[in-house]
């Protein structure tokens, strides 16, 4: 299923462990080694670390844990070398799935059930009677966790339909995690429905040995295979129809409220032979359901994939579209943004590389597909689109995709509803110094409100629309319950101005190479409309923080007792001491 996992080479070396993958052919990997940013050092530590103290970090040295930690700190030299992150993913990975160990072997070829085994229940109250329904025919996929079978059903509505039939091993679950891991899969693929680019779920069953999920049969192969046919890269017209399909079940997922975690070639299939043929999502098996505010910190997912913040041990949705710009730019190019011999060398390429927009072929992509993979691939989760925002960048903008309801704006705009007449102002000002690529999202979300006939929306519409897309994922991961932080508007109404006012992302804003034009264009707004003189005491109760940050706030006031424009700027971030990291700029 994809786990950030692979085949451990015995050694007596004490050195980091060896994983080893297999690479893509020599016109699709990458040959030059990842760069390496220097440690930052201070003579301070303002932050303290967000890991346990009895346990390591997975990060290496030099690496702080948070994108938004830009504070410098010092690391000292110690007597032994620093945790490698491929050992503490490996112990994680034992943990969740469990950790292979010797036992007896049964002279009558039986099973022996180890006294773990007997502890857990693996008992999901799946239907019990597959043999009755379902014909098992040859294998065609084989995975860590089970294998894949065509099968064809026996009775009923898929009397004779060719189906696909994923059988989990109960031997293999060793865990409570991993036994959750299955319960919850099978909860997604029922829960979630009504996408063209989602490999449709039909049943799940079980007996004493294994778990049976079945699905709909996908006989193009996976997308691995059709970029490997290819000599490892893509048209950027032929990329363009392939990232859209991904962008579109991806946003479809995210609004449910589920994080997939492992996107990947591999987990794309084509429902047909034919060059036109629908892609399909699937494999679940480390998916999970998210609240729109909440992180996760489990570490999941495939190395080449994988994102910096999940390695950080914090993350939410973005990290898919990570893996989304991987695959985008794997697509354009052939080769991998981010390669090392070692499953660590990965990590660490992830966490402290760029990737190469300078070799063949980059100099002839196209400008614009070269801004979309970037904006995909900043290290800061904060600066990437949201995959509804991607299907309206440059690159893609077409009449032919719908655009569908982002669950960010419901975020953004709850944080405007909060927030003071002083930060409206400024976000108002920025909001008039958007472009028009920026107001054909903002415009596509807000006619998804579907206006009443003064041009205004209300809470009723946000509720509307959202529940028009509802599935029994999105009520599982609780996503409607953010209307309840949005009762301001059930007393008043918002038009098209102040709607893009609320649903605009600073950070966003910030990753773009234009944003020294946007911030200075806004400021001028700001200077006629908004700002006024402010005192350091109120500025620090609007940005919520003590005493302690007027030092700071100081810097941000003009001698008129206005905000400069290094004021303005900070002050939309809405925090003090956690400015930005000039590294995932």
């Amino acid at each position: 299923m994809g786990q950030c996992y692979g085949k451990t080479i015995p050694s007596d070396d004490p050195t980091p462990t060896t994983i080893t993958h297999s690479p893509l052919p020599s016109s699709a990997t990458s040959k030059t080694t990842p760069a390496r940013t220097p440690a930052r050092s201070s003579n301070t530590n303002l932050w303290p670390s967000p890991y346990p103290q009895d346990g390591p970090s997975p990060l290496p040295v030099g690496v702080s844990p948070s994108p938004a930690r830009s504070t410098p700190r010092r690391f000292f030299k110690r007597p032994f070398p620093p945790p490698s992150p491929a050992k503490h993913i490996k112990a994680l990975i034992d943990k969740r799935f469990g950790k292979p160990k010797e036992g007896p072997i049964p002279e009558d070829g039986g099973v022996v059930v180890s006294e773990n085994d007997q502890q857990l229940d693996k008992n999901f109250g799946f239907n019990k009677s597959f043999g009755g329904k379902y014909e098992l025919g040859k294998e065609i996929g084989r995975g860590h966790f089970g294998h894949t079978c065509h099968a064809k059903g026996k009775k009923g509505d898929l009397k004779d339909h060719p189906l696909a039939v994923k059988i989990i091993s109960k031997s293999k679950m060793t865990t409570a995690i991993s036994i959750e891991d299955v319960r919850r899969e099978v909860k997604i693929l029922k829960a979630l429905s009504g996408h063209k680019n989602l490999v449709k779920y039909h049943d799940a069953c079980e007996d004493t040995n294994n778990v049976y999920i079945v699905m709909e049969l996908c006989e193009g192969g996976e997308l691995l295979d059709r970029i490997l046919s290819r000599g490892g890269k893509y048209t950027e017209e032929d990329a363009k129809l392939i990232v859209v399909q991904i962008l579109s079940v991806v946003a479809f997922c995210h609004l449910q409220g589920v994080v997939h975690r492992d996107l990947k070639p591999e987990n794309f299939l084509f429902s047909s032979r034919n060059e036109d043929a629908d892609m399909k999502l699937i494999d679940f098996g480390l998916s999970d359901f998210i609240r729109p505010d909440e992180r996760l910190n489990d570490i999941v997912g495939s190395a080449y994939y994988v994102a910096p913040e999940v390695l950080h041990r914090s993350y939410s949705v973005e990290a898919d579209i990570w893996s989304i710009g991987v695959i985008t730019y794997i697509l354009l190019c052939g080769s991998r943004p981010f390669w090392a011999r070692t499953e660590s060398g990965i990590f660490r390429a992830v966490l402290r590389a760029d990737p190469n927009f300078d070799d063949l072929p980059w100099p002839s992509v196209s400008p614009e597909a070269k801004d979309f993979v970037k904006r995909l691939l900043n290290k800061d989760y904060r600066k990437r689109m949201t995959a509804a925002q991607a299907l309206t960048h440059p690159w893609l903008r077409s009449e032919n995709h719908p655009i569908p309801l982002d669950i960010l704006m419901y975020k953004l705009v709850k944080s405007y509803l909060h927030a003071t007449p002083f930060k409206r102002a400024a976000l108002k000002a920025l909001s008039k110094a958007l472009t028009e690529d920026d107001l054909i999202y903002l415009r596509a979300q807000f006619m998804l409100m579907e206006p009443n006939k003064d041009g205004r929306v209300s809470l009723d519409n946000f509720r509307t629309a959202l529940l028009r897309n509802a599935t029994d994922a999105m009520k599982e991961s609780r996503v409607p319950d953010i209307l309840n932080s949005m009762a301001p508007l059930s007393y008043r109404k918002m038009d098209f101005e102040e709607f893009c006012a609320a649903a605009i992302s600073t950070y966003q804003l910030e990753g773009r190479e234009e944003w020294q034009h946007i911030a200075s264009t806004a400021f001028e707004h700001f200077e006629q409309e908004g700002n006024r003189a402010i005192s350091v005491e109120e500025l620090a109760r609007e940005l919520n923080v003590g005493p302690t940050a007027h030092s700071i706030l100081k810097e941000w006031i003009r001698g008129d007792g206005k905000l400069s424009l290094l004021g303005y700027t900070k002050f939309l971030h809405g925090v003090t001491l956690r400015s930005s990291n000039t590294r995932h700029q």
